[in-house]
């Protein structure tokens, strides 16, 4: 693949003025030593929301000027649980790519830090610390259902509470995502067909996230 832009960074010191917003808040934050961009649930949608239709695996996140079909995302990623995290909630977060205009169709990869080696989370929780999904139509009990052994979400060595770096690589219809430097998933053959959108920074219930490091490369 060649390059098509040199590598997009964003420092997020300052506002973000052309960024969208969907059922989530995002400020510029300073935590650990770094600046980064905070993201969490709105308080209506945390608060009153419904499961399946307002969060789980739905369009929850802060989006990027950005058009997006093939190449390299990396972000560096802090979630914990957030104070009125439900009993599930395991701090997910994570990037969002291919987000149609309307949001009504992108792929995902997030982490459940919760669910991280780190933890010692009980089985089958320690082979859940990362996963893959695709929206409307793949969210990951039905990955999960289809493909129980599957390729779409996998074990970590990770915890909350400390920077975990996510890097994303797309091609067409495959996907490989790596964490802190080390293999995670795939090769995967994607759930969508491949279309250029946004870049999301994706967060779920109960999640206080922090994004750090943004910065994309986009391929032909």
């Amino acid at each position: 693949m060649q390059p098509e832009s040199a590598d997009l960074a964003f420092d997020f010191q300052s506002p973000l003025t052309e960024w969208k917003l969907r059922s989530v808040t995002a400020v510029p934050a300073k935590v650990s030593g770094r600046w980064a961009l905070r993201v969490a649930l709105s308080d209506a949608v945390a608060a009153t929301g419904r499961p399946g239709v307002d969060f789980v695996d739905m369009p929850t996140f802060a989006l990027a000027p950005i058009d997006f079909r093939n190449g390299v995302i990396s972000v560096d990623i802090l979630s914990r649980l957030a104070g009125n995290a439900p009993d599930y909630a395991r701090a997910f977060a994570g990037l969002a790519y291919r987000v149609a205009a309307d949001g009504d169709g992108f792929e995902a990869v997030y982490l459940r830090p919760l669910n991280g080696r780190k933890v010692s989370p009980p089985p089958p929780r320690d082979k859940r610390a990362i996963q893959y999904f695709a929206y409307p139509n793949w969210k990951f009990d039905r990955l999960r259902e289809v493909y129980p052994d599957g390729p779409f979400e996998a074990g970590l060595d990770i915890g909350p509470g400390e920077w975990t770096n996510l890097r994303i690589e797309v091609a067409e219809e495959q996907v490989v995502a790596r964490v802190n430097g080390q293999p995670a998933l795939g090769p995967m053959t994607n759930k969508a067909i491949p279309v250029a959108g946004a870049i999301g920074l994706w967060v779920d219930i109960g999640t206080e996230a922090y994004f750090s490091n943004l910065t994309v490369t986009r391929t032909t």
